[in-house]
This record gives C-alpha cells, structure tokens and sequence, in this order.
C-alpha cells in the first residue's frame, strides 16, 4: 500500500542520509515515532522534543505527492534522572534474594526454566511412562562463578559489587520491554553444561534484574540470543528503590509532515486507508439465537497469551472462545458443572468444570488421551477451607462502595501425587475480567509447591456472577 510505504521510506531516510548530504542519528526500534500531518498551520512543541528548522528531509509518494518532514533532536527520556542519589547500590538491594536461595520458575510447552538467584539457571523436561520412574533432561545454562576460598553469598556480593562499580562508570543498559527502553541490572552466570554446537564451550547466561513494583520475582522471558548463550528477564521490586532503575516511558517523537505546492495536506492513499480503517470498526451485525452453532458442536480454539508483566509465574496460559449461549443459560450451565471451560497451551491442557473437578490432560493420537485429575470438590472441605483462607476479594468502588473482584476455591482429594505421596489439590481463582469478547475464559495454572497448584480462570461471564458470593464464595445464578 502506497501510504504506509510513505512511512517506511520516511523512517528509513531518518536512519539514512538526508537531502544535502546531512548525517542524521541511526533509527532504532527502541525509540517509537509518529508522523503528524499539521496542515499549513505548524506549532512545533516548546518543551520535551526539541526541532531545528534545517533538520528535516523531503519525501515523495508514488503519486508524485511532495512532503517537507521536520525531523526530532531523538530524546532519550532520560532528562530528570535523579543525580544526587546516595541509598544502596542494586547489588545491595538485590541482596536479600541472593541470601534467600530463592528460585524462580517458567514452564513452557515442553521446557522447565529454574533460575536460582546467585546460584544457578537450569532448563529441564520431565518424562514419565506408566510403571517407570521420572527420566530428566537436563541442561545448566550458566553457573555462578566463584572463587574458592569464598561462600555463596560472599561470592554473589563480591561479583555484585564488581558490576556496581562498572556500571557507575559507564551508562546503565537498556532492554526494549513491552515497547519501552527499561533500565536493567545485569548478572552474568558461566559454566554451565559444554554446548555441542560450539565446540563444548559451556554455556552462558546474562541474567537481566528490572523493576517492577508488583513483581514476586518471576521470570518474564528466556531466549537464546546466539547459540547456546541466553538472556533471562526477571521482574523484581528489589530494584525499584534505586531512581536510575524505576521503569520510565519513552518519549514519543513526533514527525512533522506539511505538503508542498501542488500536493494535498495528507497523502491521498492515506485518506483511503483511514476511511477503510474507520468502516473495519463498525459494530458487526448481532448474530441471532437460532443461527448460532450448537454447544457440542463448537470447537475449541486456543491462542497464546503473552505473560502479563506484574502477574504470577504463569505456568501455561490460554484464551478459549466459548460457546455463545446467552448469558443467562450459560451461566446457569457453568454453575451447575453441566459447561466446563477448557483452556491451557503446550503438552497439558486444563479442564475445569465449577463444582465437580479440575482435569490436567494431553492428548496424543497414538496413546490416546492422558488424563490426572488435579482436585475434587467438597462443600465441606472447601467451607472447612475457607474459615482459614479469603474466599472473597473485595474491590473498592470510588463512591465508597465494595463489590466482589475474585473468590477462591479449594479443590482437594486428587490423584496422588509421586513426589510427596499425598493427593494434588488446586485453589482455583475466579476472576472479573472485561474482554472486547464477552464469551472468553482465560485459564493459567501455577503451582508454587509440588503437586499444590493454583488455577486462575478470568472471564466477562465470571463479571456477572461474582457478586452473588456468599461469605464462603460459593456462587449462584444472579436473580
């Protein structure tokens, strides 16, 4: 389309060579953009982005179209850095968790990640078959490296104190997260398992600490960035008591385009592609009762959801469409277990049936399906339960009121677990959760000790239930 590659042309000349022949600073992904079309009136901003009349190039669409582009002076965002700051260096606050032997954990579709704070990461896949024991896979993506006469934590301090005193000479590191460049506090781990592509070199890893107020330290990725060398994010609050790691927006640097002689104000294409856009939002015509497809019917479809930055350690996330029943009898069918939702992605899946049980399975189409029931419920036991934990969640309105944000429930009695030898059991969480789809559920699992697991399910339709909790959470259909 001839507009956006206006756009694309004008980007690169920005990291390219301006008329006359002027050097102008290398684009990067990092810093975000937006063209403005301000017509024949121009006010250009007189804080945050500076702009220089000489600073701008000429741009041509394929229909001829002439456009002058004021460029940017490229803000870095990083103008009210606090200077004066003398509290304790991010290796110091990081620290505690180094002094913890706290881990933090990922699952994937088919890989473990373990990151041991000052120790080590490693990157495994259990196996079992019926009747054998468990078979690990196992690889050390790095180690922390120490010197021999030193403990753990002497060793974690001294190599902290080592990047402290680096990265108060030099200029503190960037990632790209989430579309903004964020501040992050590296810690480099060595040694681990000799990687075959690479001549047995051992592998490496730089783990990457960001604050994040709302964090409990999770891991928010792992990539290999080139073979056999990895970088691990961790969301950490930790940090977040240092002003040059608090997170901070980009500036979005504004492009100024005006037309010259002979062109319109905006590139005509342009204009189409805004009034095709502009009809692409029109509400879609409401499909009737009778011509929607049966329950038993409709499949399933599961996409993967990104980890939300501040969330628990996500084990496996999925959004499930649901069947469009009307509200009023599909409610009626989830309280009643009769409709399960099913959600989750990779090797298990999840099924959860409100009143009855929760199901992890995978299916195979040589061995079948596998199938390990994660709880059972009881009234009794889930009432019994909640006399001890929070069933309810309260959110305060701003006119003073509350009203019900989740409820818990316990789901206890399920298949034995090999690694204690006692019954798994889930809390599954309820949650209100608004969807430009008012028929989708999304379904994550954690497990925070082994074989103790924890099932969130959010949803439009849970939205419209929730305040019928009772002081034990147990729910019912809305009068």
């Amino acid at each position: 389309c001839p507009a956006p590659a206006l756009l694309c042309g004008l980007l690169a000349a920005v990291a390219a060579m301006a008329e006359g022949g002027r050097a102008l600073p290398q684009l990067s992904d990092d810093i975000p953009f937006r063209v403005n079309w301000p017509g024949t009136e121009l006010s250009l901003p007189t804080t945050g982005v500076l702009y220089k009349e000489d600073n701008y190039i000429i741009m041509t669409t394929v229909d001829k179209e002439k456009y002058k582009c004021l460029l940017p002076l490229i803000a870095s965002g990083n103008e009210e850095e606090e200077k004066d700051y003398k509290g304790p260096t991010p290796g110091e606050l990081l620290e505690p968790l180094f002094k913890q032997s706290s881990c933090s954990y990922r699952i994937e579709s088919y890989w473990t990640y373990e990151v041991c704070h000052g120790k080590h990461i490693r990157q495994y896949h259990e196996e079992k078959e019926t009747g054998q024991k468990i078979n690990i896979q196992e690889y050390y993506l790095g180690n922390m490296i120490m010197k021999n006469s030193l403990s753990e934590p002497e060793a974690s301090r001294e190599l902290s104190c080592g990047y402290d005193l680096l990265l108060s000479l030099t200029q503190i590191p960037t990632k790209n997260i989430e579309g903004q460049m964020t501040p992050y506090y590296p810690v480099e781990l060595g040694n681990g398992t000799p990687c075959s592509l690479r001549q047995n070199l051992p592998r490496s890893s730089t783990v990457m600490y960001i604050c994040h107020p709302e964090a409990k330290h999770e891991i928010l990725s792992v990539a290999e960035v080139t073979t056999c060398e990895y970088e691990v994010v961790i969301l950490t609050p930790l940090l977040c008591n240092h002003p040059k790691y608090r997170f901070r927006a980009s500036p979005v640097n504004d492009i100024f385009c005006q037309s010259l002689p002979g062109s319109p104000l905006k590139p005509h294409n342009l204009e189409q592609l805004e009034k095709q856009q502009e009809m692409l939002k029109m509400p879609f015509r409401r499909v009737k009762e009778e011509e929607m497809p049966s329950t038993k019917e409709e499949k399933f479809s599961s996409i993967h959801k990104p980890v939300a930055v501040g969330s628990h350690q996500l084990l496996t996330v999925g959004t499930t469409h649901i069947s469009k029943l009307t509200d009023e009898q599909l409610i009626k069918e989830f309280l009643s277990g009769s409709y399960c939702f099913h959600g989750g992605v990779g090797w298990w899946k999840y099924e959860f049936c409100y009143g009855k049980y929760v199901h992890q399975y995978h299916e195979d189409k040589e061995s079948g399906k596998t199938s390990v029931v994660v709880g059972t419920w009881s009234r009794e036991e889930h009432i019994e339960w909640s006399r001890k934990n929070a069933a309810r969640t309260f959110y305060l309105r701003e006119d003073g009121t509350q009203t019900v944000r989740m409820v818990s429930h316990f789901y206890g009695n399920g298949d034995v677990c090999d690694l204690t030898d006692k019954p798994r059991q889930v809390t599954v969480k309820l949650k209100c959760k608004e969807s430009d789809s008012p028929h989708a559920v999304t379904i994550y699992m954690l497990e925070p000790h082994s074989c103790q697991y924890i099932l969130g399910v959010e949803s439009p339709v849970i939205c419209k239930i929730l305040d019928t909790a009772d002081e034990y959470g147990l729910l019912s259909v809305p009068s």
